[in-house]
C-alpha cells in the first residue's frame, strides 16, 4: 500500500519565497512576470494562503535562480566550527602578530572575520585598506593599543572599538597572550 504523501508546509514555502525574493532584490511583480504567474498568485503564496503545484514552485525556483529544494525545505543554519589553534593563519613580517581567518565575506555580505593574536614588542602598523573599510575589534584577553595610528585607544578584555581601516592604523599588544576578534566591514 503506498504511503500517503504530505505536502511541504505552506508557511515554509511562504517564508522561503519571501526570503529568496528579498535576497534577489526583486519585486513581487518582477518575480511573477519571470515565473509566468499572476502577481496575486505570488502574493497569496508569500502570505501562506495559496496551494502551489510542483510546476509553480519549479517556475518560481527558475525565476529566483534557486534550487527547488530551497523553496520547500526550511532554511537550516550553517554551523561552522574552527578549533583554537586551527584555521588559515598568516603572520606579520615585523611584529609578533598573527591573524586567523574565521569567516570570509560571503557574496551576500561585505565583511571578513579574524582572530588576532599578538605579543608585546614591535606593534603591527597597518597601511590604509581600500576606501570605506571599517574595522571592529573586541579584545578577548590581554591589553592592547588599537585604532587610528595617531590616536589609538588602550583596550582591556571585553572592550570594543571601531575605526576607519582606510587610514593608517595600529594593533600593539601590551601584555603577553593578547588576542581579540576583528571584523573588517567593507562599506
Amino acid at each position: 500500500m503506498p504511503q500517503e504523501a504530505t505536502g511541504a508546509p505552506l508557511e515554509i514555502i511562504a517564508a522561503s519565497l519571501r526570503r529568496e525574493r528579498t535576497r534577489a532584490g526583486l519585486s513581487l511583480t518582477e518575480v511573477a512576470r519571470r515565473a509566468g504567474l499572476a502577481k496575486s498568485t505570488l502574493s497569496q503564496l508569500e502570505s501562506g494562503t495559496g496551494n502551489p503545484s510542483v510546476e509553480t514552485l519549479w517556475a518560481l525556483g527558475v525565476a529566483l535562480d534557486v534550487p527547488f529544494s530551497r523553496l520547500v525545505e526550511p532554511e537550516r543554519p550553517k554551523v561552522r566550527v574552527i578549533r583554537a589553534g586551527k584555521g588559515p593563519t598568516v603572520f606579520a613580517e615585523h611584529a609578533d602578530y598573527a591573524c586567523t581567518l574565521l569567516s570570509a565575506c560571503p557574496p551576500s555580505a561585505r565583511r571578513d572575520m579574524y582572530l588576532i593574536r599578538a605579543e608585546p614588542g614591535t606593534p603591527r602598523l597597518s597601511d590604509p585598506h581600500m576606501t570605506g573599510v571599517v574595522e571592529h575589534i573586541v579584545l578577548c584577553a590581554g591589553r592592547a593599543r588599537v585604532g587610528v595610528r595617531e590616536e589609538p585607544e588602550e583596550l582591556l578584555p571585553g572592550d570594543y572599538i571601531s575605526y576607519p581601516g582606510d587610514v593608517p592604523h595600529i594593533f600593539e599588544a601590551l601584555e603577553p597572550g593578547t588576542y581579540g576578534v576583528e571584523i573588517s566591514e567593507y562599506v
